[in-house]
């Protein structure tokens, strides 16, 4: 919206703003333009991997997985070989709750953001995402999951909560090499 306008109000408004505050902001707007170019180049150049690599295909077709996370996941864990299970992932990322215990009692706390925040930020992003379009919840199976998860937990919980599943079936999409399919059953590694 600022950049839409700003052409306008420079030129209107010459009784304000010194004629040499108008050139620095119309400089400064230039390094905008030139660094939205910039972002648009390397943004297309990453879609562009991401649809050549068949690890990001895989992984683009889970709820919530752009090409930017794809490729991220990809860059960072290959086929996943370095982890057991999804739920390693999850922990590696930092997406799981730490856990306090006394006696018989299991306390669930705050994600622990131990692991790569970069990636944990992607995968809460595309949680968010997710849940942002409650009519495709259905469509990827994770319906009656999220109603049940947001009767009973606050939206970003929920969103961290979704975020780990989400990373723990992009693990499972790496690892087994197939496509994230709403009844996908993955196969016990022994």
């Amino acid at each position: 919206m600022l950049r839409e306008i700003l052409p306008s109000v420079l030129a209107q408004r010459t009784d304000v703003l010194s004629p040499r505050m108008i050139r620095l902001i119309e400089e400064l707007a230039d390094d905008w333009r030139r660094l939205d170019d910039r972002v648009d180049a390397v943004t297309s150049e990453v879609h562009a991997l991401a649809r050549q690599d068949e690890g990001c295909r895989r992984l683009m077709s889970v709820p919530g997985i752009g090409a930017l996370t794809a490729s991220a996941v990809v860059a960072t864990i290959g086929n996943g070989a370095a982890f057991t299970k999804g739920r390693d992932f999850g922990a590696w990322l930092g997406l799981v709750p730490k856990q306090l215990s006394t006696g018989d009692r299991t306390i669930l706390g705050r994600l622990s953001k131990r692991g790569n925040k970069y990636m944990r930020t992607l995968f809460i992003i595309g949680a968010r995402a997710v849940l942002a379009k409650p009519g495709s919840w259905a469509k990827f199976g994770l319906e009656g999951w999220l109603v049940a998860a947001a009767k009973r937990l606050h939206h970003n919980v929920l969103a961290a909560a979704l975020a780990n599943k989400l990373a723990r079936i992009a693990w499972s999409v790496l690892y087994h090499g197939r496509s994230f399919a709403r009844d996908f059953e993955p196969q016990s590694v022994s």
